[in-house]
């Protein structure tokens, strides 16, 4: 039996960007802990999918596909789930994506575009949730960093911004929404199994300088982040806000 503490069973999750890689990860992690899961994705039919896997396994879980960079659409969607009675307690703002080009080289829509998705997402998304965690006076809110919360890398700009960023928006939503009974706490990925990695896991010299750059000496597998997921959504956290956790195999923390 898991800890009391731990448990998510009536809490109702919404992680955009889960029809697969992390966010799905983060998904079925919450749904382990007992919460009913909202999955979002801009393509319906992939969710759907993505959502009768689970159903399979015997959770609990509805779809709301929308556009996470269509300010309009994540209002409606917001309103829709009001229409069902469906109250979103936990908010995982995973959506994402990466752009690589030298700053030189770097054209100002892919830029606005990154910073869109990754950056103002996560506050638009996280505006909608809190207004009506608000008015329940409790809610959790996770956004999902990166290494380059704190670290750049050349030629990924844009994504380094929008995850600094990330994480001071997750110091101003604590700052902002605390007295309203919300927590807003981010998670700080490091090199990750996924598909947004695929070409630097098939690349022989970076996946040599990820292992060895890394005090674990390997990538961090998806699901490795749901217990910190876990964790942020749970009562276990109630007097944690505005801090991000690195799950990075310790790489942040040594030259």
């Amino acid at each position: 039996m898991s800890h009391p503490l731990f448990d998510l069973t009536g809490k109702t999750a919404l992680i955009t960007g889960s029809s697969r890689g992390l966010g799905r990860a983060f998904a079925e992690g919450l749904a382990q802990a007992g919460a009913r899961i909202v999955l979002n994705g801009v393509n319906a039919d992939r969710l759907e999918t993505a959502a009768q896997e689970m159903r399979d396994q015997g959770f609990d879980v509805l779809t709301s596909a929308f556009d996470v960079a269509d300010e309009a659409a994540i209002v409606a969607a917001f309103e829709a789930l009001d229409a069902e009675v469906v109250d979103v307690d936990i908010l995982v703002n995973n959506a994402g994506i990466q752009f690589r080009k030298p700053m030189l080289e770097l054209d100002t829509a892919d830029w606005r575009r990154v910073i869109d998705i990754n950056l103002t997402a996560a506050f638009v998304v996280g505006r909608e949730a809190a207004k009506r965690m608000a008015k329940r006076g409790r809610g959790k809110v996770i956004n999902i960093g990166s290494l380059t919360s704190e670290l750049a890398r050349a030629t990924v700009a844009p994504y380094t911004v929008a995850k600094g960023g990330i994480k001071m928006l997750t110091k101003a939503m604590a700052a902002e929404w605390g007295e309203a009974g919300i927590q807003a706490n981010a998670i700080g990925p490091g090199y990750m199994v996924t598909d947004m990695n695929e070409a630097l896991l098939s690349n022989p010299e970076f996946d040599a300088w990820v292992k060895g750059r890394t005090p674990m000496r390997r990538w961090g597998l998806p699901e490795e982040l749901a217990g910190t997921c876990i964790y942020l959504a749970s009562d276990a956290s109630n007097y944690v806000s505005g801090q991000i956790i690195y799950a990075d195999g310790g790489m942040i923390s040594v030259l």
